[in-house]
């Protein structure tokens, strides 16, 4: 029986494992953090938050600051889908952010039938970005 955790996160409650939903690659014990099992990307914060000012001329660009603020993307190592991102200050342990009872779960679920499980949410598709300025006129 497969109990949905997240919108990528399932428990498979007869292997007691973490599987990926989109591909149903296993990361590892449903009895540890689910992060074990996926890879992580250390992202600078000013990769996703673009300075908004020239940081040659000012100290406070409104992007964070590296020395205060990462960024950890958390990645099926099969499929490649964005599990999870956190952000912390440097330094800090991955969050613990999912822990369940197991032997509870087994018990809630143990007189079900298999259920269906919904499709995975596509991404939305990528546009084209096109700017229009003006209507082509020029006036003297």
């Amino acid at each position: 029986m497969n109990v949905l955790v997240t919108e990528y996160l399932r428990i498979n409650l007869e292997s007691e494992q973490w599987e990926c939903r989109r591909c149903g690659h296993v990361h590892g014990s449903a009895r540890e953090t689910y992060k074990r099992g996926l890879l992580v990307y250390d992202r600078d914060p000013r990769d996703i938050h673009k300075p908004l000012l020239d940081t040659t001329k000012y100290d406070r660009s409104f992007s964070p600051d590296p020395l205060w603020c990462r960024i950890l993307e958390y990645y099926c190592s099969s499929c490649g889908t964005l599990v999870e991102a956190e952000y912390l200050p440097p330094g800090h342990p991955p969050l613990y952010d999912i822990e369940l009872d197991i032997d509870a779960l087994k018990r809630q679920w143990a007189d079900r039938t298999e259920v269906t499980e919904p499709p995975v949410a596509e991404p939305p598709p990528r546009r084209a970005h096109h700017h229009h300025h003006g209507a082509g006129t020029v006036k003297p």
